[in-house]
């Protein structure tokens, strides 16, 4: 699918994009195209990597005319770029909307101008049943995305929802590491609060399924595991041989107990892939006399969300952690 193709990398100097590009840079896959504001990580790429596929683009996904200047050619698109810390977000709403919603349409719109073949775009489980500006700015991303996939002909759009990468920046597996590292206690919002766990190659393996499988309006949903954040605590305590205290300093503002990947009205609609979920796009027109005489016939399916999700063992945790450095 990829050989000999170009490839766009949205917010490519972050994890995602780290994760994308060690898995391609051996491919077939003739250029990968890094576009990103921060000259700085791309300089930073640009001397590990040191490798004549990669090209960077510096540009905002506010400015649709950078994105222009990226998108020649292109054939594939995975779209990352995004502002993803909910703190953030709380204290700048708007900067929220401006790049995860008007940035995904300006992404959007220059692809289907300039004929790329598929656009994927990144979305997060907190857009589900949303309660922060992170959430909703998510939530709008995806009804826009779904929006621009109605209307466009040469170029499929859909996108995956994923939970906790594990490991990736500002996520809180480093953030234990280094407590337990310093000797300071390691501090937990509430004990019994779930989380899924995902690592990084699993997010990439999410996004090439939807770039193999995926149909205009399709959201992917990578079914994972999960562990209670004190099991997380105590299990990383135990790799460490720490001795360190765990303080409980409560829930945080604009945060949940558990997360959720896919509503219970998605769920309804959902095809069960057996490591997948895929939620097709709900493709009736304006005609409302269809919001009438078409629906779906309600049945007990729950959310699937990190509490009813498959809970971690301690030596499944162990595994995972280790399979990601931390050992």
């Amino acid at each position: 699918m990829f050989s000999n193709s170009i490839l766009l990398i949205t917010g490519g100097t972050g994890s995602f994009g780290n994760a994308v590009l060690k898995k391609f840079l051996d491919s077939s896959i003739s250029e990968i195209r890094i576009f990103s504001r921060d000259e700085k990580k791309q300089h930073d790429m640009r001397i590990k990597y040191k490798n004549p596929k990669i090209k960077f683009f510096i540009g905002d996904v506010r400015d649709i005319n950078s994105i222009k200047s990226a998108i020649t050619d292109v054939d594939y698109i995975f779209h990352a770029a995004a502002l993803k810390q909910v703190p953030s977000c709380e204290f700048f709403p708007l900067e929220a909307v401006k790049t995860n919603i008007l940035g995904t349409d300006n992404v959007l719109s220059a692809a289907i101008e300039a004929k790329v073949k598929k656009v994927i775009c990144l979305s997060t489980d907190k857009a589900v049943y949303p309660i922060n500006a992170m959430g909703v700015s998510k939530a709008m991303m995806e009804k826009v995305f779904v929006g621009k996939s109605r209307n466009s002909e040469s170029t499929v759009i859909c996108g995956t929802r994923y939970g906790n990468v594990m490991a990736s920046r500002g996520s809180v597996i480093p953030h234990f590491y280094d407590q337990i590292k310093t000797q300071n206690e390691i501090t937990v919002t509430d004990p019994k609060m779930t989380r899924f766990m995902m690592t990084l190659n699993d997010a990439v393996d999410l996004v090439l399924f939807a770039f193999e499988n995926g149909k205009s309006g399709d959201i992917f949903v990578q079914k994972s595991p999960s562990t209670t954040i004190i099991e997380l605590a105590e299990t990383m305590k135990k790799i460490y041989n720490s001795s360190v205290n765990i303080k409980n300093i409560g829930i945080r503002h604009a945060e949940k107990m558990h997360e959720t990947l896919l509503s219970k009205e998605e769920r309804l609609v959902a095809e069960d892939l057996k490591d997948y979920f895929r939620v097709p796009a709900d493709n009736r027109d304006l005609n409302y006399k269809k919001y009438f005489s078409e629906g779906v016939e309600n049945t007990n399916l729950e959310e699937y969300n990190s509490f009813n999700t498959h809970r971690l063992k301690e030596d499944e945790l162990i595994k995972l952690l280790e399979s990601i450095g931390y050992k």
